[in-house]
């Protein structure tokens, strides 16, 4: 099995060698010839366009930004899609809207392409780890045959329905993980409002019904300001989007997703968008004039 890489970001960089470490043969390509130089050095084999790379392949990841990224890698100029065969695959582990996922099955379908859409949660440590999780969507067959290539990336495939369900479930992943961080970020700087250490409010509640693997990998990162991207500030703002346009499309309300998404954005418009979704901790510390490190 070929595999076709595209997108060497900060989560698709260390997915695409986690590949390599496993024995695939990978060709990448991305935007940013310097990435795919640094994939070269690791053993893949570099490519000059998205045409060049589905040409050589039998399966196809994408690991791009947003559905505007996946359909111009596939459908635009010298697109993937251009060069890919009859009975190759294309898995798109971008996080995007499920309408759009469905829309390039479809087209994709009428070449003889089959398609999944394979989000993924766990962040750059869980990249680089190969600990990610993968919920796909896409047919029982399909997912079979990629099953081990998919596992070679991550501690968790699992699929969860046709095509679609993954993004659908990745949205609900993130709003979750937001209304968590939120949450976490609330109740630190009032227990800093009320003189009590947050950092021994963390050890005292981590072990009970509030811990959380999303407590676990942030509120450590609140505390010593580290603010470092595993996941943007920018990204998390792109998902709940998608989950806000996807709720409405099917008439289903998300007051706690508008919430999280328009404080992320206030973050945003004070110039830390780049910074990780940790930072949402800043709404609460300027709304209430406290920093947890005053």
């Amino acid at each position: 099995m070929k595999v076709g890489f595209i997108g060497l970001g900060i989560m698709g960089k260390p997915m695409c060698a986690n590949l390599l470490k496993k024995g695939y043969d990978v060709v990448c390509y991305t935007l940013n010839p310097e990435k795919v130089k640094e994939m070269e050095a690791q053993g893949a084999k570099g490519a000059a366009s998205a045409k060049e790379v589905g040409e050589q392949v039998d399966v196809l990841i994408t690991m791009v930004p947003n559905s505007p990224q996946v359909e111009d890698v596939l459908f635009g100029e010298n697109g993937a899609a251009e060069g890919l065969k009859s009975g190759a695959t294309v898995i798109d582990m971008s996080s995007i809207n499920p309408v759009e996922s469905q829309r390039f099955a479809d087209l994709l379908a009428k070449q003889g392409v089959e398609f999944m859409d394979a989000p993924v949660s766990g962040g750059e440590p869980g990249a680089i780890a190969g600990t990610i999780s993968v919920m796909v969507g896409g047919k029982q067959e399909v997912f079979d045959k990629h099953y081990d290539l998919l596992k070679a990336m991550a501690g968790s495939v699992v699929r969860v329905g046709d095509v679609g369900a993954g993004n659908v479930t990745k949205l609900s992943n993130q709003i979750i993980v937001a209304v968590n961080i939120a949450a976490v970020s609330e109740a630190f700087v009032l227990a800093k409002k009320a003189n009590v250490d947050p950092n021994l409010v963390f050890a005292a509640i981590k072990g009970g019904l509030a811990g959380s693997n999303v407590m676990n990998a942030k509120a450590p990162m609140m505390l010593e300001r580290n603010f470092d991207p595993g996941f943007r500030i920018d990204l998390h703002i792109k998902d709940l989007q998608n989950a806000l346009d996807a709720a409405h499309s099917l008439h289903s309300s998300v007051p706690l997703c508008a919430q999280a998404m328009e404080m992320m954005q206030a973050v945003k418009n004070d110039g830390f968008g780049s910074c990780d979704h940790s930072k949402l901790l800043h709404f609460y510390e300027k709304m209430n004039n406290t920093a947890l490190d005053d």
